[in-house]
């Protein structure tokens, strides 16, 4: 519960830039554009981070790299020209030719926006040396979305919110944070539910606000949020007591011992396995384990590393032997 990263509810951070070449129009217009794009980029990060063949990939794998919140819906889907270059820890990944010429993103495990930062403004650093990068002295960097204007910057975090959830304080709490400035979206995104009980919240906002100020606005939110989550865990324990260690140890059963787990079975006893982490009910798997379980099982991820067939019951199964052999 003393982890200063508070991974108990805060899964991961993310920060991400966008960015465009001044002399390139923008959005990408053009395939010749987007070959000038990744040409000048390739060139201005030189042997400093690796270029991934993206356009080799089956739709599985692109599919996955979605599930693992590596590139956007919209890049894996693009039919124009487009490169995905990554630091040698895979930390740090750079969409070129996204919705922007340029997304620089960092993603740290836990509340560590100011690692994710940091990662972030090296690769933003190396790029602005070799590139001509829009900007204009009143409006910021120049975007595509005039929403991302001015320091072009969000930061993210990727919050586990059972006990809020299942005590209907939720609702409330997203009320408020709409007021506050502050985006909520489910798993993969805008549009997308909160599968697992599990929310992204990141700033709305990007004009007018530097990005020590929106560090410090969603790392205090982030705060916020975690005291108020813990605590509706504990009020849970306290209250279903028996009941709760039976409805957690139940879920642990199923992931272990079912034959054919659907993706809905499976949000639902990750997100009791998780909680049941937390509350010390589990102790032989950590949080690591269980989040890591949580990628390599969604259907892409399936897909890309196995022969598995696209139907229902074939995923259910293959998630299933999947889940035995982590836990």
């Amino acid at each position: 519960m003393d982890d200063i990263r508070y991974e108990d509810v805060c899964i991961s951070s993310r920060i991400r830039f966008a960015r465009n070449i001044a002399e390139i129009p923008f959005p990408n217009a053009s395939k010749e554009d987007n070959n000038k794009v990744i040409s000048k980029v390739r060139e201005a990060l030189g042997n400093k981070y690796l270029e991934c063949d993206f356009d080799s990939f089956n739709d599985a794998e692109k599919q996955s790299y979605v599930e693992k919140h590596i590139v956007s819906r919209e890049f894996a889907e693009s039919k124009l020209p487009h490169a995905l270059f990554s630091d040698k820890d895979g930390d740090v990944r750079i969409m070129v030719c996204e919705e922007d010429h340029i997304r620089i993103q960092s993603i740290t495990r836990g509340l560590s926006l100011t690692e994710a930062y940091n990662s972030a403004c090296r690769a933003d650093e190396i790029l602005s040396e070799g590139l001509n990068i829009a900007y204009d002295d009143n409006l910021g960097y120049l975007t595509k979305c005039p929403t991302n204007l001015g320091s072009a910057m969000r930061a993210s975090v990727m919050l586990f919110l059972p006990g809020l959830s299942l005590t209907k304080r939720i609702r409330s709490i997203l009320s408020q944070l709409s007021k506050l400035g502050v985006a909520v979206r489910g798993i993969y995104g805008e549009g997308s539910e909160a599968l697992g009980y599990i929310y992204q919240i990141s700033n709305r906002e990007t004009m007018g606000l530097t990005e020590s100020d929106i560090l410090e606005k969603i790392d205090e939110i982030s705060k916020q949020i975690i005291q108020l989550e813990r605590k509706a865990r504990a009020d849970l324990s306290d209250s279903l007591g028996d009941d709760l260690i039976d409805r957690v140890m139940r879920s642990l059963g199923t992931a272990k011992y079912a034959h054919l787990l659907s993706l809905t079975e499976f949000m639902n006893a990750y997100a009791d396995i998780r909680m049941g982490i937390s509350l010390g009910i589990i102790r032989d798997i950590d949080y690591v384990t269980v989040d890591k379980l949580f990628s390599d099982v969604m259907p892409g991820a399936i897909i890309a590393k196995s022969a598995c067939e696209r139907t229902e019951s074939a995923l259910s199964k293959e998630r299933a032997k999947r889940i035995k052999e982590y836990l």
